[in-house]
């Protein structure tokens, strides 16, 4: 079983070494590249206020976060969420950072950076001088952005599954569209199921009659009558 989480936060500015705090973490499970029901989501005071720039983009107000949890206090439980699975971040240089600046504040051990999959690297190796953002990532692959009206830790991180999973090669089936059947099966054998399709055309041999002759003739000349390849040949 392959379990990976997938995280973003917002923040209260860009550096966490001038005091600037994350103010919003959501994170959600995947079980062999497929979402669960699995989600962590939470809300930090931080302990300052916001920065214009960061408010304007998330739309949180330093009002919303006057009567939420300190990092210290919900610390626990988002360690115990990720355990110790594999992080898919989109510029999880930024949010490992700011994790890091929090988890040493509270004598805590820090998150390797060789723990995560950034897919702003991924993305911009796979499509180079193309637009890496979030947003551009989702309309490359049509990925519904109806629903983000503003910057939200749980909702970049629900459209970064999607993203991550076109980014590795195409959305599985189960994301969306899982029937009862096929769940069964997921639960059971713990691998999404993947069928086989048939190609339309089919694909034209590689190897000419020509080729295939000449094979059989050195084979036949120079191993002998015997050899395993003539089985083939």
């Amino acid at each position: 079983m392959i379990r990976q989480i997938v995280l973003d936060t917002e923040t209260t500015g860009l550096d966490p070494d001038s005091g600037d705090g994350i103010v919003e973490i959501g994170a959600l499970e995947l079980i062999n590249h497929v979402p669960t029901e699995r989600s962590f989501h939470t809300y930090i005071n931080p302990e300052r206020r916001m920065s214009p720039g960061a408010s304007e983009i998330s739309g949180i107000t330093d009002e919303m976060l006057a009567d939420k949890p300190r990092f210290v206090e919900v610390a626990d439980q988002f360690l115990e969420f990720i355990a110790d699975s594999e992080l898919i971040i989109h510029n999880a240089a930024f949010d490992i950072r700011f994790l890091n600046a929090e988890l040493a504040k509270i004598s805590e051990h820090r998150i390797p950076e060789e723990r995560t999959f950034c897919t702003l690297v991924c993305a911009r190796q796979k499509y180079p001088g193309a637009p890496a953002s979030l947003d551009a990532l989702c309309r490359r692959f049509n990925v519904d952005l109806s629903a983000r009206v503003k910057h939200g830790a749980l909702i970049d991180a629900r459209l970064l599954a999607e993203v991550y999973l076109e980014l590795i090669g195409g959305r599985q089936p189960a994301l969306l569209l899982v029937g009862a059947q096929e769940q069964a099966i997921i639960d059971a054998a713990g691998a999404p199921v993947h069928r086989q399709r048939a190609r339309p055309v089919p694909l034209l041999a590689l190897i000419s009659e020509a080729e295939l002759l000449a094979h059989r003739a050195f084979v036949l000349a120079e191993l002998g009558e015997k050899a395993l390849w003539r089985l083939v040949a």
